[in-house]
């Protein structure tokens, strides 16, 4: 790993590791300074999962959940990509910056008009619901295969095409002068950066982000994190001690209906075959267990109700 700051509790030397299949989903409080992916490799060296990846990035100036996905977890790494999320979010009032946050330089100081609760309320209320949003130049989001933050930062002009995203809740926790404090429940896709800059336009007075906190991701709405210095501390003791907070691949989709197979359903499904399910009402995505007890698929379950595969799994039996 490269010396980045915050890291050096978490260097894992390669050679003193062995990596070897781990199946599950790990809950990881992400910390500062940090991108995910530094993250990601972080974790995945303590806990010695030879595959990972996560599921949605979080800005190195962001903190707070990251699901990490090991083993066949990473064949529904999309499905909880799409999920609803949750933020705490601090913006500050009058300031507009290149990168909208902390990062970038200064590019506006507007002074901040002197307004009450009700139009701060209004401001809020244009930027909830079904709205279309502009993302940050400075974005994971690529452009002819490059991501738009490496075309910014050569200097190159960037068209940001704009997006329709989805904000369920957003709600004002505190105010301290010119910085907000601000509760945010949206869909994927939705920049919380983008909102802080919105509402700072709507407001006449431009603002940034200056702290970002996922609080959590659906399904896991009161999830128990995990820090990196936690898992450092549990690898010193033992190389297989951190996976005792991996939790099952099933844990991702527990909130979907679940689908129970007979031993012939079972041998069937094992070769990829549609199944039809008599008598059922049940329609959509679903799990498909094995009569062994096992987590078979992520499938679903067409008009028809017939029951397809989605994406398999290879798990181990206990």
């Amino acid at each position: 790993m490269s010396a980045v700051p915050g890291t050096k509790f978490f260097q894992v030397s390669m050679s003193r590791r062995t990596f070897r299949d781990i199946h599950g989903i790990l809950l990881l409080d992400k910390p500062l300074g940090l991108s995910s992916n530094q993250a990601l490799q972080a974790a995945r060296r303590l806990v010695g999962a030879a595959k990972g990846g996560h599921t949605g990035s979080l800005d190195p100036l962001a903190t707070g959940l990251l699901p990490l996905c090991f083993g066949e977890a990473t064949k529904i790494a999309g499905w909880l990509l799409g999920s609803r999320k949750a933020y705490e979010a601090e913006v500050r009032l009058g300031i507009t910056t290149t990168t909208a946050d902390l990062e970038g330089e200064i590019v506006q100081t507007r002074p901040v008009p002197v307004m009450d609760d009700a139009t701060l309320e209004a401001a809020l209320a244009l930027l909830r619901g079904h709205i279309v949003q502009v993302p940050p130049a400075y974005s994971a989001i690529k452009k002819d295969g490059v991501p738009l933050y490496v075309l910014a930062r050569r200097g190159e002009e960037v068209d940001v095409p704009a997006r329709e995203v989805d904000v369920y809740r957003l709600e004002v926790i505190a105010r301290d002068g010119d910085t907000i404090r601000l509760h945010v429940e949206c869909g994927s896709g939705t920049y919380v950066r983008s909102l802080a800059v919105d509402l700072g336009e709507h407001l006449g007075c431009g603002a940034h982000l200056t702290e970002l906190r996922r609080l959590w991701v659906e399904p896991f709405m009161k999830p128990e994190m995990v820090t990196l210095e936690q898992l450092s501390a549990l690898a010193e003791q033992s190389s297989d001690a951190p996976e005792a907070f991996v939790l099952p691949v099933s844990a991702g989709l527990d909130h979907i209906p679940r689908v129970d197979l007979d031993a012939e359903q079972t041998r069937v499904m094992g070769f990829g075959q549609p199944i039809p399910l008599e008598g059922t009402t049940l329609r959509g995505r679903c799990t498909a267990w094995g009569a062994d007890g096992r987590l078979m698929a992520l499938a679903e379950v067409s008009d028809e109700g017939v029951l397809r595969v989605l994406r398999g799994f290879n798990l181990p039996t206990d």
